[in-house]
C-alpha cells in the first residue's frame, strides 16, 4: 500500500473524528466532516471527466475550499496545480498553458480574471465556490450525500500530488512536481524535529499557493492539529484571531512578523495562548527574535525551499542565540552538503560553497522541463543555488544566493553580508543591495535603503559606517533612499525589479 494524501486524511479522521481540523471565516469542521466534504468534490470531479493523472487547479486564498481541493485532487487521483492569486491573468495564462489542467476551481471574486483564462479554453470544467449569500457549485457539491460512494485511491506514492510554481525569478515559472511520499514525509519530518503536537492550535496566514504555507497545512493533518484559516494578513485580525481561538502557533515571513511585533508595542494584544512563531523565507532579525521571546513565545526559524517540500534547516532559541544568525541545523530525513559550484565536489567545514540537500522530501522534478530537473539534480542532491557554509558546530550559514554574488574586480562581495552591516545601523528600516555594471571593476555593490522616518539617515553616514565595517571593495558605491522595497507574496525582496 503506497503513501496517499487522501487516505493520510481518511486515517486521520478514523482516528480523531470529532477533532476540529479547520475554523475559517465561514466555518468550522471536525476532521470526519472535512474527509466527507473532500470525498464529496472527488466523486463529483470524476463523474464530471477528471481522470486519474490529469491536472487540476485551484485558484483560491487561504480558505476551507483550497483545503477541500488539495485533498479532493489526490483522492481523485489527479494533481494539483495550485495558482498564486496575486499573478496577473498573463502570468496565470503561461502557468495553465504549461499544466493544461482539465478542471479549474475558483472563488467568485477571482470571476473576472478567470473568464480573461478560460476565454480560449473551451473545455474546462469550472467548479466555483460561491459566496455565504449565493453559494456556488461548491457548496452544492460537498452537501450533496450522493456522492459519498468510496473512492479507490489510486496513483499515490512517488506519483506527483501538486504542481507548484516557483516564482521565477530567472526567467519563466517553472512547475515543481512533489510526490505523495515526500510531501508525507515532509508532514513526519516537520512533525519529528519542530515544536508541533496534538494539541495545537495552528493559525496559517502563510498563503498555500506557497510550500511555506502547504507544508504546515499537511503536517496539521498529519499530527491532528487545528488549523485556522485566514485568507488576508491585517495584523489587528491576527492577533484577533489569536486570542479568539487560543492560538498556540503561526508560521509566518519577517515582513509579517515585524509588523505583528509593531502593533503589540502599541496596543495591548492577548499572547497568553501563543507559544510558538515559526518563521522563513529570508532570515529573521535578532530585534524581532528577542522581542517574541520578551513576550514568552518561542521563535522556529527554518531554511526552506518548494523543491524540499519545506523547511531543509531549523533554529530555535534552545540552540542558543549566539547561532541566531546561522539557519540552524537539518531536519530529521534530511542531509546537507557544501560543494564547489566549478568542481562539484564536497568542501570542508567553514568554506563558502553551493548548498546542496537530499532526503525522501525532494521534488522529482521539473514539469515538462527535462533540461531544468537535470541541472538542478546531481547524483541525487538538489542544487540549492545558495551559497552557504556549515561552521564547526555543524550550523549552516546561507550567505547569499549563488546568482546574486557579485564578483568586483575579481573579489566575490555577497549582497546579504552588506545588507547585514547596514540593517543594523540607526534610522534604517530595510535594506537590498544588487550589483551595478562597472567599466573599471565589472561590478560595484549598491545599496537601496528605506529609512525608518524620513531623514532617519544618510547616503553618506550609510558610506561611511560600511567603511568603518568593512574591507574596502566591499564597500557599497552609492546608495539609493527609496520608499519601499518591491517584495514578493512571501516577503522576498524582488532584487531584479530595482535594476530598472
Amino acid at each position: 500500500m503506497s503513501v496517499h494524501l487522501g487516505r493520510l486524511l481518511a486515517q486521520r479522521a478514523d482516528l480523531t473524528p470529532d477533532r476540529e481540523a479547520l475554523v475559517s471565516p465561514t466555518g468550522r469542521w471536525t476532521f470526519t466532516q472535512f474527509d466527507a466534504r473532500c470525498n464529496r468534490l472527488a466523486n463529483y470531479m470524476l463523474a464530471q471527466g477528471v481522470a486519474e493523472g490529469d491536472r487540476v487547479a485551484v485558484y483560491s486564498k487561504n480558505s476551507e475550499f483550497l483545503a477541500c481541493a488539495l485533498f479532493a485532487v489526490a483522492k481523485a487521483g489527479a494533481t494539483l496545480v495550485v495558482l498564486n492569486w496575486r499573478l496577473q491573468a498573463p502570468e496565470l495564462s503561461y502557468i495553465l498553458a504549461d499544466s493544461e489542467p482539465a478542471a479549474l476551481l475558483f472563488e467568485d471574486a477571482f470571476a473576472p480574471t478567470v473568464r480573461q483564462l478560460v476565454a480560449d479554453r473551451p473545455g474546462l470544467i469550472l467548479i466555483n465556490k460561491g459566496t455565504e449569500q449565493a453559494p456556488g457549485a461548491y457548496e452544492r457539491i460537498t452537501a450533496d450525500t450522493g456522492l459519498d460512494a468510496p473512492l479507490l485511491l489510486g496513483r499515490g506514492g512517488d506519483a506527483p500530488a501538486v504542481i507548484m510554481y516557483t516564482s521565477g525569478t530567472t526567467g519563466k515559472p517553472k512547475g515543481a512536481l512533489l510526490s505523495h511520499a515526500a510531501l508525507i514525509w515532509t508532514a513526519q519530518s516537520n512533525s519529528a524535529t519542530l515544536e508541533w503536537n496534538q494539541d495545537h492550535r495552528f493559525l496559517l496566514i502563510a498563503p498555500m499557493f506557497h510550500i511555506g504555507g502547504l507544508s504546515p497545512m499537511l503536517t496539521n493533518v498529519f499530527k491532528g492539529c487545528t488549523t485556522v484559516l485566514l485568507p488576508d494578513f491585517d495584523p489587528t485580525q491576527v492577533w484577533e484571531v489569536i486570542a479568539r481561538e487560543r492560538i498556540t502557533s503561526l508560521m509566518t515571513v519577517p515582513v509579517m512578523l515585524q509588523a505583528l511585533l509593531a502593533l503589540a508595542k502599541k496596543q495591548e494584544v492577548d499572547s497568553s495562548s501563543l507559544v510558538s512563531v515559526t518563521c522563513g523565507a529570508s532570515a529573521v532579525p535578532l530585534r524581532l527574535i528577542e522581542d517574541c521571546l520578551a513576550i514568552g513565545v518561542k521563535v522556529q526559524q527554518v531554511y526552506g525551499i518548494t523543491e524540499f517540500c519545506g523547511a531543509v534547516t531549523f533554529w530555535t532559541h534552545e540552540m542558543g542565540l549566539a547561532h541566531a544568525h546561522s539557519h540552524g541545523k537539518v531536519l530529521m530525513f534530511g542531509e546537507v552538503r557544501i560543494v564547489d559550484p566549478s568542481s562539484l565536489e564536497p568542501l570542508a567545514p567553514g568554506l563558502d560553497g553551493e548548498v546542496w540537500c537530499r532526503g525522501p522530501m525532494m521534488f522529482s522534478g521539473y514539469w515538462r522541463n527535462p533540461q531544468a530537473t537535470q541541472a538542478a539534480i546531481q547524483k541525487g542532491w538538489y542544487r540549492t543555488g545558495d551559497i552557504g557554509r556549515i561552521d564547526e558546530h555543524g550550523f549552516l550559514h546561507v550567505v547569499d544566493r549563488l546568482k546574486d554574488m557579485i564578483i568586483s574586480g575579481g573579489e566575490n562581495i555577497y549582497p546579504a553580508e552588506l545588507e547585514a552591516v547596514i540593517a543594523s545601523l540607526p534610522g534604517v528600516a530595510e535594506v537590498a543591495v544588487i550589483g551595478q555594471p562597472d567599466e573599471r571593476w565589472g561590478e560595484v555593490p549598491v545599496a537601496f535603503v528605506v529609512a525608518a522616518s524620513p531623514g532617519a539617515t544618510s547616503e553618506a553616514a550609510i558610506i561611511e559606517a560600511c567603511r568603518l565595517r568593512l574591507a574596502g571593495f566591499k564597500c557599497v558605491k552609492s546608495v539609493q533612499m527609496i520608499d519601499t522595497l518591491p517584495r514578493s507574496s512571501v516577503g522576498k525582496v524582488l532584487k531584479r525589479q530595482l535594476f530598472a
